[in-house]
């Protein structure tokens, strides 16, 4: 087995300096031109070993070179990302296909992974499914066995508490989901009071499809949680994304809300991860992949709204389409390029390091190389500033 290499070893000397929930004033210019630092890729016909055969509502039409369907289940795309004290990574991976009625025979699933950036790999080192053993789910689900699967829920976005338990973002309800460490589900789905997807099982949906909870942080204390939606509810500005405050203790919203403005309302947001009580990181993208790529791009939004528009504030941190590469990290040119469809993991590594993940939406996207399937890609990134991030969060696995 390859050992897996640790990053974020700047922890102990930002934990001396910092103090808990300070933040310097942001350059509204942003950080200037962000880094590749460190490339490693997971092979996009990467399938879990011994599993059941899935992928039977795709059809047996070939998909970018991809014989379908598949005799065991793929790792697939990642939709969120944890870190561990070892140097692994706990990874997400959504519903499966993209759509609740070709998912039913994906079991919802979380891999622990490894990168090896000397060696440019990727091992998946094990992983377990998502159950619901105690029938907490108010409604039927696909397996008799209650394994969870993507026609049951499409899980988005990832945080882990003091205790080890996870929170995981659903767009089907939408729903806030608690699980155990090893994926059993604690308590019945938590819905978003008044806004339903039309995968909602209750009906009279005001948010658009799978457009739930994509992106999800966990406060510095511990308390609460944010959840960020995809799409925008009926009624809601253009482009103005709901930032909804979860009360962890009391297991219920508290009912305050910040609003998160995209560039264009033809954009999305991919996942978010906290910097301290006030900001958080958002990736923003387009539905573009390859040449058609516009923008893919890493903000620090600032709950503060110090310019008094009643959105957050936004400053940019890194265009993943325009990262340097002086030194040809990857095999690369000058120019490091990140362009896929869907980039959905986000995670601080130190101050100054971000770890980027794809979701490669296997076997459909080929932002790479077209006609391609995309392997699922790790990099991390340098940023030309500091965070000056809380040392809480620096310090959390």
């Amino acid at each position: 087995m390859r050992r897996p290499l640790v990053v974020g070893l700047a922890l102990v000397a930002v934990a001396a300096v910092a103090t808990p929930g300070s933040a310097a004033p942001e350059d509204r210019h942003g950080f200037g031109r962000a880094a590749l630092t460190q490339f490693a890729s997971l092979p996009a016909e990467t399938f879990v070993p011994a599993s059941e055969p899935s992928g039977a509502a795709l059809g047996t039409a070939p998909v970018n070179g991809i014989a379908l369907p598949f005799a065991d289940q793929p790792v697939q795309g990642f939709s969120g990302v944890l870190r561990n004290l070892d140097g692994t990574f706990d990874v997400l991976s959504d519903n499966g296909y993209g759509q609740k009625a070709n998912s039913a025979d994906f079991a919802l699933r979380i891999h622990r992974i490894g990168p090896d950036f000397g060696s440019g790999q990727v091992d998946v080192l094990g992983g377990f499914n998502l159950t619901d053993p105690d029938k907490l789910v108010p409604f039927p689900l696909t397996r008799p066995d209650r394994v969870l699967t993507g026609a049951d829920f499409d899980v988005e976005s990832m945080v882990r508490s003091a205790d080890g338990t996870l929170w995981l973002g659903d767009e089907f309800g939408p729903y806030l989901l608690h699980f155990s460490r090893a994926g059993k589900l604690l308590a019945a789905p938590v819905p978003l009071p008044g806004v339903r997807a039309p995968e909602n099982p209750e009906g009279s949906p005001d948010l658009p499809s799978s457009k739930g909870f994509e992106g999800m942080t966990l406060s510095p204390d511990g308390r609460t949680l944010n959840a960020l939606l995809e799409g925008v509810v009926a009624g809601d500005p253009a482009g103005g994304l709901r930032l909804n405050e979860f009360d962890v203790t009391k297991g219920q919203y508290t009912g305050k809300r910040w609003i998160y403005q995209l560039d264009s309302p033809d954009n999305a947001i991919g996942d978010a991860t906290v910097v301290d009580s006030d900001r958080l990181l958002v990736i923003e993208r387009d539905g573009g992949q390859g040449d058609t790529a516009k923008t893919k791009k890493v903000y620090l939004a600032d709950k503060r709204d110090r310019d008094h528009d009643g959105k957050l504030d936004k400053t940019l941190v890194a265009d993943l389409l325009d990262l340097a590469n002086p030194r040809h990290v990857g095999g690369f040119g000058d120019t490091f390029r990140f362009p896929f469809q869907t980039i959905e993991d986000i995670v601080i590594l130190d101050d100054h390091t971000l770890a980027v993940l794809n979701d490669n939406n296997f076997p459909f996207s080929s932002g790479r190389t077209p006609g391609k399937p995309d392997n699922n890609e790790f990099i991390t990134v340098r940023l030309g500033k500091d965070l000056h991030a809380d040392p809480r969060v620096l310090l959390r696995r």
